[in-house]
């Protein structure tokens, strides 16, 4: 991620001062909660994207902060529902905000984060940004359903895994690269082209994540936490559809209904290892990261190119 980094700096700082003055409110309240979310901001991937995305067409101009504003701003909004959907009260090693101001504040700080991403891009005309980021947030929430459906009974194929992190993560980042490039490309095309590089690295990153929940590395998320929340993710689909019928009888009854125990957790972890999920949903990391970077090719040689291949390969070789 370094050649990124050093390519964008400048524009990240910039960004980051017009996120802060985009979320500023009058409330106290309001505003001191505001300042704890830039405060813990996280690796910033999203408007990193947002801005490179942009540069690959030309000169990073206002409208592409305004831009990676509101694709930040939509990001924590959905963040802050989630903890408190979840219950969560740790977001990135911090208090999450439910659990500093409870639920129905962190709901309406959610809702602010909403109303400020959709006001800033309407103040501004900025139509094409907000159409592209709309149908994220509904392509999001329809992903987040459709994962519920399907954890309450436990029977999902790897399309259907698929369709959930194409819609709950891989379409922010979609986004946010059709968002950054429709501030700079005047080609509808090559607009539609980042949309489809930001899915395919979305895939790739959010099965890195689902990757995590069977590491041994301290990542600031607890092993097993995705089958204590009976989410079927890609290794384990692979290892519940090869695997014998007692052995599959044995994991899905511990996912529903001894979720909480560690031995037992650890028991479909080891299970998981030992079937070849893990290696499965590697494979399959890749070649979503290489159809990114077959699309990514195809623009001209640049350093911006050079970037944007830098921060894809940072999303798999990731170690947190």
């Amino acid at each position: 991620m370094k050649k990124a980094i050093q390519l964008i700096d400048q524009d990240l700082t910039k960004f980051e001062d017009y996120f802060s003055k985009a979320v500023k409110s009058n409330a106290p309240l309001l505003d001191r909660i505001m300042q704890y979310i830039v405060k813990r901001k996280g690796k910033q991937m999203r408007p990193m994207f947002v801005l490179l995305s942009a540069k690959l067409g030309g000169e990073i101009t206002t409208a592409t902060y305004r831009a990676a504003s509101l694709v930040e701003l939509l990001h924590t909004a959905t963040l802050v529902h989630d903890d408190v959907v979840d219950e969560a009260p740790e977001r990135r090693s911090f208090f999450s905000i439910n659990a500093l101001w409870k639920n129905k504040i962190a709901v309406l700080v959610g809702d602010y984060l909403l109303s400020k991403g959709l006001l800033l891009s309407l103040n501004n005309n900025d139509y094409k940004v907000l159409q592209i980021l709309s149908e994220a947030v509904r392509l999001m929430s329809e992903g987040e359903l459709l994962q519920i459906e399907k954890s309450r009974n436990l029977n999902m194929d790897e399309n259907i895994y698929y369709n959930i992190i194409k819609g709950k993560t891989a379409s922010l980042l979609s986004s946010a690269c059709g968002a950054g490039a429709s501030t700079t490309f005047t080609e509808t095309n090559y607009i539609e082209k980042m949309q489809q590089f930001g899915e395919k690295v979305g895939m790739a990153f959010q099965i890195k994540d689902d990757l995590f929940d069977y590491g041994n590395k301290n990542i600031g998320k607890p092993t097993g936490i995705d089958i204590k929340e009976k989410k079927l993710t890609l290794p384990l689909i692979f290892t519940l559809n090869r695997c014998d019928k007692n052995l599959r009888k044995k994991i899905i009854y511990i996912v529903k209904n001894d979720n909480r125990n560690k031995e037992k957790v650890q028991f479909i972890i080891d299970a998981v290892k030992s079937s070849g999920g893990i290696e499965y949903a590697e494979t399959k990391m890749f070649s979503f990261r290489d159809e990114a970077l077959k699309i990514l090719y195809e623009f001209e040689t640049s350093e911006t190119r050079d970037a944007l291949e830098d921060l894809v390969r940072y999303t798999t070789d990731r170690s947190y």
